[in-house]
Order: C-alpha cells, then structure tokens, then sequence
C-alpha cells in the first residue's frame, strides 16, 4: 500500500486492538461536509525516498483542509481526485517525532521533533517531504506548532513576497482573526509596519491582543470610507469590491488577495482575481496574489520569530482525532479566534 493510497480496511473497528502495520486516521471517502469525516483503521504510510514518516503528536486544521474535504472549488478536482479524494486521510499542518527515514533524506535524524506540512496529518502516523519540515520550536507544545505551519507561511509569503512589505508603511489587514490573519498582524507588527484590522465585534479583543495599532469592527466602520489609506491590503476576507480595495489603497498601494471561499463553486475567487490582475495593467495601484508552499526555509524564519517572542501561536481550542468533524464543524462557522489543533 501505498502512502498516497492508505484506503480503509473494511470491517475494522478503528478503536479496537491494532492489527500490525494499521493505525487510526480521519479519512473521507467521498467529497462532502464535516459529516463526511470519520475514524478509521488504515494501514501505515511508507516514505518515499525524500520522504520521513511521523509519529504524529497533533495537527492543525487549516482552510486548505477544508477545501480538500468538499472538493470545492470544483478545479482543484484535477489534482486532488475527479469523484473522490485520491488521499482519503484528511489534515496537512504537523507536529511529531521522526520515525523512519526515505533512503535520500538527510538533515533530520530519527527521534527529532519536527513540524511541518504531511500528508494526511489527521492520522497517528503519517509522510512528509523532507524538504517540508524543520526542528520545531523549543517554546511550543506539539499542539501549538502544529497550527503554525500553513497558516503563518501563507502570511509570511503574502506580506514579504507578495507584498512587499516594508518597514513604516501602512497595512490593512481584512479577516484579521482568522488562521491567516492572526499570524499576518503579528507578523506585520515584526516587519515594522503600522497596522489596521479589520474583525467583528466578536473578535476585537482578540485582534489588539496580537498587537495590531487599529482595529475595525466590519459591522459598524468601513475601511473604505476614505478616511485612511494604506500601502499593502492583505484581502484575506476574500469578498471586498475591488473598487472599495482600491478607495483603501494609496495610489501606488498594493491589495494582495487571499482566500475566496465566497468564490464561484467552479473556480472560487479565482474570476476575482483575474480581473484584478487586469486592473493593475492600468492603474497605479498593485493588485496581485500567490500560491503558498511551505518549505524548510520559511519555517525555519518562522521558528526564529516564535523563539523571539514576536509571534505567538493561538489557540481557539483543541480536539481528539476522533472528534475532527466536530472540528471541522466549527472551523465553518467563521468563529474560530486563531487556529485549532487536532490531537493525537
């Protein structure tokens, strides 16, 4: 069997003794809703030859898993599995002790502590490209490191790569006290920024305890009201007009989107942003997105911030593996106040 493929061995109960070479995971069989995570017994994923296989201490759940779990936007079908997930073990953020090595892997040695991106993190074991995954931090647990490594890179990428960030300049953040959000105003505040969030009444708190300068409450105020303007946007909401991000903006400012849940079925924002990429080919303003990987590199910067004292993980709460559609579940419903952390 193969690591891509850990299919599910009918008849096992998940809970019941282990048979040799199985281990318990959430997998999903078909693309759906929270209610399509279940527990399961499938056999134990091999590392490939740049690979490492984890023993897993917890896993984060992030936005990406979400999407992987219905299948939506619809393309991201193509790479992932037209009917039914090609990889039915669900989660991708990972803290946990290496515990075998692919036969070209080197730099990391069997018993360290890593976290990372794998391969169906929502499992007692599972693989990992080496090249994916760094030492963790020394002043984390397992369930706060695993909540840091999509969700910050993708900050991390969208203000510095992106963005362009740079010292003194004004950032407007939307969606600020999400997965993403929660580690972009951080963050930003390390990069000597000036910044603004964007939030809900819920979440005001929240947001000035992760050092923002200004906070907005969406209910009541309008970032666009033309009050202020701001060198970055990072559109992390992911349903802003593009003419109230340009009102935002300064006139050589630069909006970077993210997200888009709110997107089309078929393609999610990605119509948005093509128009506005378009845009930015006659106006002053920049708009501009990216596609995130997490590497060895960027956590390693990441580790170095977190060992600092200047970005802290949070988190809204914890589950066991075997409530990770109850997870799931509040993940959707837009409450969570930084990230959760599946247990394991």
């Amino acid at each position: 069997m193969t690591a891509e493929e850990p299919h599910a061995l009918e008849g096992q109960d998940p809970t019941g003794p282990a048979p040799e070479n199985t281990m318990q995971a959430v997998v999903r069989d078909s693309y759906g809703p929270a209610e399509v995570l279940h527990l399961a017994r499938v056999p134990v994923p091999e590392p490939g030859k740049k690979e490492v296989l984890l023993r897993v201490h917890a896993a984060g759940l992030d936005r990406g898993t979400w999407h992987l779990m219905t299948g939506r936007p619809y393309l991201l079908r193509l790479g992932f599995g037209l009917r039914a997930p090609r990889n039915p073990v669900a989660g991708m953020e990972v803290a946990g002790t290496v515990v075998a090595l692919g036969g070209t892997v080197t730099g990391i040695s069997i018993g360290q502590e890593v976290y990372g991106v794998a391969r169906g993190s929502f499992a007692q074991y599972a693989v990992a490209r080496a090249n994916q995954l760094a030492p963790a931090p020394v002043n984390l647990t397992a369930e706060q490191a695993a909540v840091v490594p999509i969700s910050a890179a993708t900050a991390q990428h969208a203000l510095c790569q992106a963005g362009h960030l740079q010292a003194g300049q004004t950032v407007l953040i939307t969606g600020a006290s999400g997965g993403v959000g929660s580690y972009a105003v951080q963050l930003a505040k390390a990069f000597g920024a000036d910044v603004t969030a964007v939030t809900s009444t819920a979440t005001l708190d929240h947001v000035r305890s992760l050092g923002a300068d200004h906070v907005i409450d969406r209910t009541r105020e309008d970032f666009a009201d033309g009050t202020h303007h701001y060198d970055l946007i990072l559109d992390l909401a992911g349903n802003p007009p593009l003419s109230r991000l340009r009102r935002a903006l300064t006139p050589t400012g630069t909006a970077v989107l993210v997200g888009g849940e709110e997107g089309h079925r078929l393609t999610g924002g990605m119509g948005r942003t093509l128009r506005a990429l378009a845009l930015s080919r006659f106006v002053g303003q920049r708009f501009t997105n990216f596609v995130s990987t997490t590497r060895t590199g960027d956590l390693q910067r990441l580790t170095e911030l977190i060992e600092a004292g200047k970005v802290i993980p949070h988190l809204d709460r914890t589950y066991p593996l075997e409530q990770a559609a109850e997870a799931m579940g509040h993940l959707e419903t837009g409450e969570v106040r930084g990230k959760i952390a599946i247990t394991v």
